[in-house]
């Protein structure tokens, strides 16, 4: 009988505030931030500290890390998908903003996207990519409309301009270029950085472009409103250079943003420091330009009187320039604060909604410490608003402990311990300690235990949250914190033994100790015995029955010893790099070794025989533990997986995907129905065990086509990529690229075709029999579920999701494709699917052009198709002008009702709720004041 298994499935991801890979942006509504958090992302309440909504893929993995966001201020509907993001796969998603669920994935990018921008209507994404193309999409159809190529690094800023007829693009090829979208050309490319460049940004009104490199300055560039406009501009330009702004840091710049009303930009360095500038207005500037001129006219009377005794001539400067001296780049931009902070800041972000009274605006950083803050930019300062840090630790997560009933959990990084809730991922409580690398409760949940990087033991009170003792425990590190169990392979009550890089293994016992009188009692620690051992210990175990206890050496050896009389017992020697980490089965039978020679070894316990070697990991094995009660074990290492085996079959049972870096501990609850890692991406992911089971066979047979398809995959990308060469100077290209998803919609397509070729073929057979006397009933094909043929593959080809369609048709046969030409005419029928037939036929006719011109039956279904769509899409066009006219005639009447503008009402609604709270805070002034002369009058 084959034996099954229970599959371990993802269940919650904690920890992670802030990834420093993703920026930072708005939702619509201004309220709340986006931070990026590895493969998900999070809306978070400034105010309160806490997520409100998190947007998160349907499986965790590596390659869904999110990469890039982008929102929409100013999203029509509710329904309208206002928040985008880019992942590292290439792949870009649409979000609901209300729900929080995927809409759409839109695949066309090889690598990471690194830029994406909404365009002024919020209908049309450009995003930029590491594979140094740009693409748009049309977010209402959900699909490509062209890739735009001519970057020859990666593309790393977008904006649009001139109400998104025009984009700019930024690359690190350091080359700006202005791209035409109504023609799908490059209109202009602008040079003149002497390093990459690594963002741009223009304000709302589209004066100034500001883009920053690793040059010392910022190059701002003034951008063209008509054709019209200045006789000094060359035909085809877009920008222009204005002047260089200097930097007040020397490391390159990383984000330039401008804030809501124009008048801030923000110079984000990658390093510690923002700079801020003032952008001044026509009036300002114009003032500060007549001061420079004033100032530098008084220079030149100086120099002149000094000139006129030893004869030299000074050019005196023009009247015009003194009365109307034109502004430089430096009247207009000035510089405001250097705003400074402790950790390196990975991107900025301006609220789009007004600033508190007093204030310029509002900008929030993301810190590469896991953090966020909120900064409030006024005229004298800036001063820190909000800041978000208690939901993950500052670095990476060495050490997790759950205690004996499970609810609740225990993770140490490099100065902090966190208590969690496992269940919710919500943290508890925070206490400041030195570097832990181990950690265990204390039996009764009252206390618990960490090791540190420095020798130190620390004792911490959980319902306090402080640590209550600090106790010089070793001379070197202490990597394990092991407790003593009782016979019965529960925890014991009586002591713990911990491992350090002294060579010692210390046996502790627990104490209730009171300070003083006054004090209550609590717990203290004292050392009863010690184990010397030849080399650093790196791992200690215990087994569960309480007979012996194993130590792992750095010498790659491990050591057996009997708990009671520590005398000798076995040695466990076969690694040919040191053993990281064991654990012995709750039954004492079997004691399994992970070693930094990426392999484990299951042993037994009674002679010490090695069982099985196993490759496990494709680096260092960090941590690894029996399921209790079972035979069964998990694994963890520095290849970001987590592995699940049986050991009496030294099977690989299941992988978990989903660390974005190497996983350094692993804690399983005491039933076995859930495991919780933790990881150097500052992750803590709880894997929970479900009711579906699982085959050996089955998932060797899974992970032998993940990997036929992963190298399909890398064969596609090589033959449909993009060549070694050099891009084609400006060129478009088809926005999608082939996927798995676009192969098994190809194939669907087929196979429709073929069944409703089939049917037909019947239908033909059962008339000419009717036709001939022969009246037995035609019995249709159950796979049709009672449709027609064609109505049976216009089913199928409108069930391919928008951005697939046109790679699965690229995929096709040419008899396919005639097959599905001849179906095109029925479907132009149908009201809903003019648009689809049209896009289809298309295709098509661009894809297999010159056979169809030279096929006599295509020619046939051409000059038909080309007087029916015409007249479909004219009828289409007709009726939606129809609509709109109709619904400006309704906005006029509506506007004519009220006295406000129907496109402003929620503006005025806005408008009206600030008038009503600014009366009701001056009638509740007027009342206090009121109240206090009364008071004042009767104490008189």
């Amino acid at each position: 009988m084959v034996k099954a298994y229970l599959r371990y499935e993802p269940a919650i991801s904690f920890g992670v505030v802030a990834s420093p890979e993703s920026n930072v942006a708005y939702d619509p509504s201004g309220r709340l931030l986006l931070a990026a958090a590895l493969d998900r992302f999070a809306a978070w309440d400034l105010k309160r500290g806490l997520p409100s909504l998190s947007f998160a893929t349907a499986a965790p993995s590596p390659s869904l890390a999110v990469s890039c966001l982008a929102t929409f201020p100013s999203a029509a509907s509710a329904s309208a998908s206002s928040i985008a993001s880019g992942h590292a796969d290439g792949s870009i998603r649409l979000w609901d903003t209300e729900t929080g669920s995927c809409e759409a994935t839109l695949h066309g990018h090889r690598s990471a996207a690194s830029a994406l921008v909404f365009g002024p209507s919020g209908a049309i994404i450009a995003s930029g990519s590491k594979d140094c193309d740009i693409i748009l999409w049309d977010v209402v159809a959900q699909a490509g409309l062209y890739r735009l190529r001519g970057h020859r690094d990666q593309v790393t800023g977008l904006v649009f301009l001139d109400s998104g007829k025009k984009l700019v693009s930024c690359s690190k090829d350091k080359l700006i270029r202005v791209w035409d979208l109504d023609t799908q050309h490059c209109l202009q490319i602008v040079g003149g950085h002497r390093s990459e460049i690594w963002s741009i940004d223009v304000d709302p009104s589209e004066r100034f472009l500001v883009s920053g490199s690793a040059d010392q300055e910022l190059r701002v560039f003034t951008v063209r409103k008509s054709a019209e406009e200045g006789e000094d501009w060359s035909k085809w330009d877009m920008l222009k250079l204005f002047g260089e702004i200097p930097r007040q840091s020397k490391e390159r710049v990383a984000t330039v943003k401008f804030n809501k009303n124009g008048n801030l930009v923000a110079c984000q360095v990658a390093g510690k420091t923002v700079d801020i500038y003032r952008v001044l207005d026509e009036t300002e500037a114009a003032r500060k330009a007549k001061r420079r001129m004033h100032r530098k006219k008084e220079k030149a009377l100086a120099k002149s009187m000094a000139a006129e005794g030893n004869g030299t001539v000074i050019d005196p400067l023009s009247a015009q320039d003194l009365q109307n001296p034109t502004p430089v780049v430096t009247d207009i931009f000035k510089l405001l604060h250097v705003l400074r902070v402790n950790k390196k800041i990975c991107s900025v972000a301006f609220s789009p909604n007004n600033p508190p009274k007093g204030c310029l605006a509002t900008l929030s950083l993301s810190l590469n410490n896991n953090m966020l803050e909120t900064y409030s930019v006024d005229n004298e300062n800036v001063s820190n608003m909000y800041s978000i840090e208690m939901h993950g630790h500052r670095s990476d997560i060495r050490s997790l402990a759950l205690n004996s009933e499970d609810n609740l959990l225990m993770s140490t990084s490099h100065n902090a311990v966190k208590i969690w809730n496992p269940s919710t991922g919500d943290c508890l409580r925070t206490i400041d300690s030195d570097y832990g690398l181990c950690s265990a409760f204390v039996p009764g949940n009252r206390y618990a235990l960490v090791g540190t990087k420095s020798g130190t033991l620390e004792i911490i009170d959980i319902n306090s949250g402080s640590s209550i003792e600090v106790i010089e425990a070793h001379a070197g590190s202490i990597r394990s914190i092991v407790l003593i169990p009782n016979e019965d392979g529960t925890a014991g009550a009586w002591g713990f033994v911990t491992g350090s890089a002294d060579h010692d293994v210390k046996f502790w016992e627990y104490q209730l100790m009171q300070k003083s009188d006054n004090d209550s009692k609590q717990l203290s620690v004292t050392n009863v015995k010690t184990l010397k051992m030849n080399d650093d210990v790196l791992a200690v175990t215990i087994s569960p029955t309480g007979n012996h206890i194993a130590v792992a050496l750095l010498d790659g050896a491990v050591k057996v010893f009997t708990m009671d009389s520590l005398k000798f017992a076995l040695t466990l020697y076969g690694h040919k790099l040191p053993v990281l980490c064991m654990d012995i089965s709750s039954d004492g039978v079997l004691i399994v070794t992970g070693s930094a020679d990426k392999n484990l070894k299951i042993w037994g316990m009674d002679f010490g025989d090695c069982h099985k070697s196993i490759f496990a990991h494709t680096d260092s094995v960090m941590d690894v533990k029996f399921v209790s009660k079972t035979h069964y074990m998990f694994s963890v290492g520095k290849d970001r997986t987590v592995k699940y085996w049986d050991a009496d079959k030294f099977e690989l049972l299941l992988t978990l995907e989903g660390h974005h870096a190497e996983v350094w501990c692993l804690a399983i609850s005491s039933r076995g129905d859930f495991i919780v890692t933790g990881s150097h991406d500052r992750s803590i992911r709880r894997w929970d065990r479900t009711e579906e089971q699982l085959f050996i066979e089955e998932e060797q047979e899974k992970r032998l086509e993940e990997t036929f398809e992963a190298d399909l995959d890398s064969a596609m990308d090589h033959k449909y990529g993009q060549k070694d060469g050099a891009p084609d100077e400006g060129s478009v290209g088809v926005p999608g690229r082939k996927t798995k998803e676009t192969v098994t919609a190809a194939d669907a397509i087929i196979d429709a075709l073929d069944t409703a070729e089939e049917e037909v073929k019947r239908l033909d057979q059962h008339q000419e029999g009717q036709n001939n006397g022969n009246g037995t009933t035609f019995q249709p094909n159950v796979i049709m579920q009672g449709q027609s043929p064609s109505d049976y593959v216009l089913n199928v080809v409108s069930n391919v999701r928008p951005n697939d369609l046109e790679q699965a048709l690229l995929s096709l046969p040419f008899s396919d494709a005639l097959k599905i030409m001849s179906y095109l005419k029925e479907w132009s029928m149908v009201p809903l699917k003019v648009e689809l037939v049209c896009r289809v036929c298309l295709v098509l006719l661009q894809t297999h052009h010159s056979q169809l011109t030279t096929t006599p039956s295509a020619r046939s279904i051409l000059t038909e198709l080309k007087g029916i769509l015409y007249s479909r899409v004219k009828e289409c066009k007709d009726a939606i002008g129809f609509n709109l006219a109709a619904m400006d005639h309704i906005k006029e009447l509506l506007a004519m009702r009220s006295d406000a503008p129907f496109r402003d009402a929620r503006a005025k609604l806005m408008e009206i709720r600030q008038e009503q709270s600014r009366r009701s805070d001056r009638s509740d002034g007027a009342e206090k004041r009121k109240k206090k002369k009364r008071r004042t009058s009767g104490e008189s």
